[in-house]
């Protein structure tokens, strides 16, 4: 089965949404499962998992909401307040909605403290997420890497992703210092890396696949191809190219590995981290 190990719903309210600027009118629109099953079935995808884009309980229950009806979304990644005092109390709810919900996400690239993730109330509920098999999604730009680097190794025992490679600047070719810690976080066995979200880090809509080949050969040094996996980021990724043009950079990237690599690189590895 090849799986989408990272996309997003949702019924746009400029409100609730307020990320999405003047300059990305492309998803100021409602985006749902009859959207993405058009993308995933021209491009040979069987599933999707469904990430939050909106840091609430209702944004949780609404992909749980469309997971039950649309058989495409194979797991959902919500939200919870991991910092709340009654979190445990959250997580043993949630733990109730485990045939689609594997894990969480905290949008901590927005948080202006780069060591956020170090906090004691965050770290708390961090602690509690392997108690009920959850996941976690470490969502971060390169200058929180030291803290997602402390936070992985802290936490052993729990199943960490980092999405979009921690988003180099592949726009302006940094690499240094994202080389370095993404290496030392990859040392950390229980720690995965989605390769999504890459071109909406290069030049927008005028970047060559030249441009994303030194990222993704540090990346499959470092983790190995049994702890990364394809996701698209539609419809994010819309800003800069289409559902074909993300997967296509994947595709033409892996063409020469063996037919298991393959495998788990496009499917086999999320279903294991994501117990689909």
């Amino acid at each position: 089965m090849k799986i989408d190990s990272h996309q997003h719903f949702w019924r746009y309210s400029p409100k609730r949404h307020s990320w999405i600027n003047d300059k990305m009118a492309v998803l100021k629109r409602d985006f749902l499962p009859n959207d993405l099953k058009k993308e995933i079935t021209s491009n040979g995808v069987d599933g999707s998992v469904a990430v939050q884009a909106d840091q609430s309980e209702e944004e949780t229950e609404f992909l749980l909401k469309l997971a039950a009806d649309n058989d495409i979304i194979k797991a959902v990644v919500g939200w919870v307040d991991l910092r709340a005092e009654n979190v445990e109390d959250r997580l043993a709810y949630f733990a109730t909605k485990k045939e689609k919900l594997k894990g969480f996400r905290h949008v901590v690239q927005a948080e202006p403290d780069v060591d956020f993730m170090l906090g004691r109330a965050f770290q708390r509920g961090i602690g509690l997420l392997e108690k009920y098999g959850f996941t976690y999604d470490i969502l971060i730009y390169p200058s929180q890497l030291s803290a997602a680097l402390k936070l992985v190794k802290q936490f052993p025992h729990q199943k960490f992703v980092i999405d979009h490679l921690a988003k180099p600047n592949i726009a302006r070719g940094d690499s240094y210092v994202w080389k370095t810690y993404m290496s030392d976080i990859a040392k950390n066995e229980n720690t995965y890396c989605k390769l999504s979200g890459m071109v909406t880090e290069a030049s927008w809509n005028s970047w060559q696949y030249d441009d994303f080949v030194p990222y993704l050969d540090e990346v499959l040094e470092a983790f190995g191809t049994d702890r990364v996996m394809y996701g698209s980021d539609w419809p994010v990724c819309l800003l800069s190219g289409s559902y074909g043009d993300v997967k296509g950079i994947i595709d033409r990237y892996i063409a020469g590995f063996s037919a298991p690599e393959k495998a788990g690189i496009l499917g086999a590895n999320a279903m294991d981290f994501y117990s689909i």
